[in-house]
């Protein structure tokens, strides 16, 4: 009895040691080449980057995997419980591997043998954790051991808290949902602290497979797991049984997440992304759960982007009707509405087409072309609605006048319509009048600004954003033409000049060398006008008193000046380049304006002001003054701060100054008059390039800066007299009236070391008793007139030098 006893014993010793053996052999083999699980430690899952418009509201989000981060001590307990009742009851007790589960999984599926029921697994959530983190979802045992081994390790490491936290935030639970938190939005419309005791297990009822149980396609398996949950949580104490009971009982309702608001500004939030991905990079930007505040004011967005089209179709409509958008087939097959709905549902609607609508033409007489829509409608687009669409000739030319609606449209031809409500005089259109359109081809862009700050609060980088992402505010290299002027004039008021110098308008030939043509530029106008004041120059945007100017103070002073406001690098030394032949970005351009506005301090452009990373810790601020004393906890009524400027001064406050307040006659007198209806005090210049391929017009106000450029993205001509003041001029109006509506009238602020002194307009001379002609100059102190001025005459060469040498481009016209 006693040798049998020994026996067995020495058996079970055996197979005990070969047993342990065995385990330490699986351990050691499985476990060489395992993924290093301390990574866990300082795993944060991808989140998404939101980057929000300065009044806060959303403007993009950016992620590969939509996840909102919530810590485990944030999360609600009934959320927590949930999970556990459904995935791992015993998750506090366990040491990673659940061996009861496993006892109980073994039997279940043995007494199921024979039936069509799905297995029944006993994965731990620290085994799941394992799986999603450091595995891939290979289906065989050699997983399961390494799983098993990895979730020991990580029990071992890390605490029950964060290994949750690591679950309920990486866990994949259908509709587009990564983590709990986006899980409770999606399906319920609601915060994870919102949620019911119903809603709560049926997320928890998702991990094992999300699609099985999709509420939408298959409610009845989803309700049937969510009960069981249920059952579950009461029967782990979770929940009392009324509880219970009740949540059996809650309708089984799935609220889909209401639309996000987001303030539209794609070229904004382009520009901020691609700023971003520079940063930090791809990386960082679509899984780093980056906070991001803008500068975009959301109601100057909206203005900037309806001016520019507005301002665009305007020259389109002045330039001709280029033919509808296709013509049907079988076109004489349009008398039921079911022909014309058909046909047009096969048409591809054009990208940017915004609010319009898709028209079919049935016919016309003498008053009016008719219409069908695609919703079956009819409608009618009359006479004085398609005058204006006159045949496009080559070169931007007319053909002849529209007399009557078949001239212009005819029966099968599919186009572009809007509703129109008032006609040309007021008077209200009958019901379903329609008004004929057409997408613009010239394209252009606008930009606004704090001038005090950079801060950029509009930006509009051309007619559609679904057309084309090309930003011409950013992106787009032109020349500038006479809008660069300011930049020749501010040399020469730091170097001694006022707006009272006189400057001679006359012919100005360079000779180029053998074998090149000699060098003349010309005003707009082919005029010249004899001794004039450089505000008038300026002004009436004179080509010739420019170059004189730029001859006299040297070139490379003005390219200095290029390079110091940030509008051209390098600028080359070349006298045409004083006319805007230097290519430049409108952006950059309209910062320099805002340097003249806010007194000649240096500003960077920005359209960001803070960067937080997911923590909440600011990893970017665009405003770096040190301010201590705006850091108090409370206000105890002592005075508030003035954060130091730090900004540098590129000019003087008086140079600036004299600036602006010769653009502003430039609005009041010169080529920008038509900005002048604005009625504030406003200061600007025009700027267009030979043969009318570009036009533009920068100003402002005291604190707002404005940059509006328009042109084919291809350069050619734009027409014959279409200028920055016909073309650009009008968007920068358009947008200033709507802006400054209801705003005061705040004058332009004139810096200490400035006199104003009465002088001829004309001439510059001190204003005598009877003088018409009389305006207030800006002077700086000792330069005012005296009468005994000399006439500014620069001179032509004949010799070639390199400063003297125009490129083959001049540059700006007017």
């Amino acid at each position: 009895m006693l040798r049998a006893f020994l026996t067995i014993i020495g058996l079970l010793l055996i197979i005990g040691t070969i047993g342990a053996g065995g385990v330490f052999y699986v351990f050691y083999e499985f476990g060489r080449a395992l993924p290093d699980y301390h990574q866990l430690a300082d795993y944060e899952p991808p989140v998404m980057t939101r980057v929000h418009a300065g009044d806060g509201r959303l403007l993009a989000e950016y992620a590969i995997e939509k996840r909102v981060f919530v810590p485990i001590g944030a999360m609600p307990r009934r959320v927590i419980n949930a999970f556990l009742a459904a995935e791992d009851k015993n998750f506090y007790t366990h040491p990673g591997i659940d061996f009861a589960g496993i006892v109980r999984a073994v039997v279940t599926n043995v007494k199921n043998l024979g039936e069509s029921r799905r297995p029944v697994g006993a994965s731990t959530i620290t085994q799941q954790v394992a799986k999603n983190f450091l595995l891939t979802n290979e289906v065989s045992w050699s997983r399961k051991i390494k799983e098993a081994i990895l979730a020991f390790r990580i029990e071992r490491a890390f605490e029950k808290g964060r290994i949750l936290e690591l679950y309920l935030n990486e866990i994949y639970l259908g509709f587009s949902s990564y983590g709990v938190a986006l899980a409770a939005l999606n399906y319920f419309n609601k915060s994870m602290d919102e949620l019911t005791i119903a809603e709560a297990a049926f997320l928890a009822a998702l991990p094992k497979a999300p699609n099985n149980y999709n509420p939408v396609t298959k409610p009845a398996a989803a309700r049937a797991r969510r009960d069981w949950v249920i059952g579950r949580m009461q029967a782990d104490r979770f929940i009392t049984s009324e509880e219970a009971e009740l949540a059996r009982h809650e309708p089984f309702e799935i609220r889909h997440r209401s639309e996000t608001e987001f303030v539209s500004a794609d070229y904004f939030a382009e520009e901020v992304r691609r700023e971003l991905a520079e940063r930090y990079g791809e990386e960082e930007l679509y899984k780093g759960g980056l906070s991001v505040r803008t500068t975009v004011d959301p109601t100057l967005q909206n203005i900037a982007e309806k001016a520019l089209r507005d301002g665009l179709i305007s020259y389109d409509r002045r330039h001709g009707w280029r033919g509808p958008v296709t013509t049907l087939p079988g076109s004489q097959r349009l008398d039921d509405t079911a022909d014309w709905r058909r046909a047009l549902a096969q048409v591809e609607r054009p990208k940017g087409f915004d609010s319009w609508l898709l028209a079919a033409v049935l016919g016309s007489d003498e008053i009016a072309a008719h219409i069908g829509l695609d919703d079956g409608a009819k409608g009618t687009i009359p006479l004085a609605e398609l005058t204006w669409a006159r045949v496009w000739m080559e070169g931007q030319k007319l053909g002849p006048k529209i007399k009557a609606p078949g001239d212009v449209l005819s029966r099968g031809q599919v186009v572009a319509v809007e509703p129109v409500i008032l006609d040309a005089d007021g008077n209200p259109y009958p019901e379903r009048t329609y008004g004929l359109r057409q997408q613009p081809e010239i394209n252009g862009g606008l930009v606004v600004m704090d001038p005090h700050t950079g801060r950029v609060l509009a930006m509009a980088g051309g007619y559609s954003y679904e057309q084309t992402q090309f930003n011409r505010v950013t992106q787009a290299r032109r020349q500038p033409g006479s809008a660069f002027k300011p930049v020749v004039y501010l040399a020469a008021l730091d170097s001694g000049y006022t707006p009272a110098t006189l400057i001679l308008d006359a012919p100005f030939v360079i000779d180029q060398g053998p074998g090149l043509p000699k060098w003349r530029p010309a005003n707009y106008t082919r005029k010249f006008y004899g001794p004039s004041t450089m505000r008038l120059g300026i002004e009436k945007s004179r080509n010739l008193m420019t170059v004189r100017m730029a001859q006299t103070i040297g070139m490379e002073k003005v390219a200095e000046y290029a390079e110091k406001l940030g509008v051209v690098n390098e600028l080359p030394e070349t006298l045409a380049m004083a006319l805007g032949a230097g290519e430049t970005t409108l952006m950059r351009l309209t910062t320099a304006y805002a340097m003249f506005v806010n007194g000649g301090k240096r500003v960077t452009p920005t359209l960001i002001d803070r960067i937080q990373d997911r923590h909440g810790a600011t990893v970017f601020r665009h405003d770096r003054r040190n301010c201590l004393k705006c850091r108090v906890s409370f206000w105890t009524g002592q005075e508030a701060p003035v954060p130091p400027d730090v900004r540098p001064q590129v000019t003087t406050p008086a140079s600036a100054y004299q600036v602006v307040s010769m653009l502003q006659g430039v609005v009041l007198r010169g080529t920008g008059k038509r900005v002048r209806t604005v009625g504030k005090p406003l200061a600007g210049k025009t700027g267009t390039t030979n043969q009318e391929r570009d036009t533009w017009f920068i100003g402002f106000t005291p604190d707002l800066a404005v940059g509006v450029f328009a042109g084919f993205d291809t350069p050619r001509p734009l027409g014959y007299h279409e200028t920055g003041s016909s073309v650009a001029a009008p968007i920068f109006r358009r947008f200033m009236v709507a802006a400054l509506k209801d705003k005061p009238a705040i004058p332009f602020r004139i810096p200490p070391g400035i006199r104003l002194v009465r002088v001829d307009g004309a001439t510059g001379r001190l204003a005598r008793a009877g003088d018409q002609n009389v305006i207030l100059e800006a002077f700086k102190p000792g330069t005012e007139p005296t009468g005994r001025e000399q006439v500014l005459e620069g001179e032509s060469w004949s010799v070639v030098t390199p400063a003297a040498v125009p490129t083959s481009r001049t540059g700006g016209l007017y």
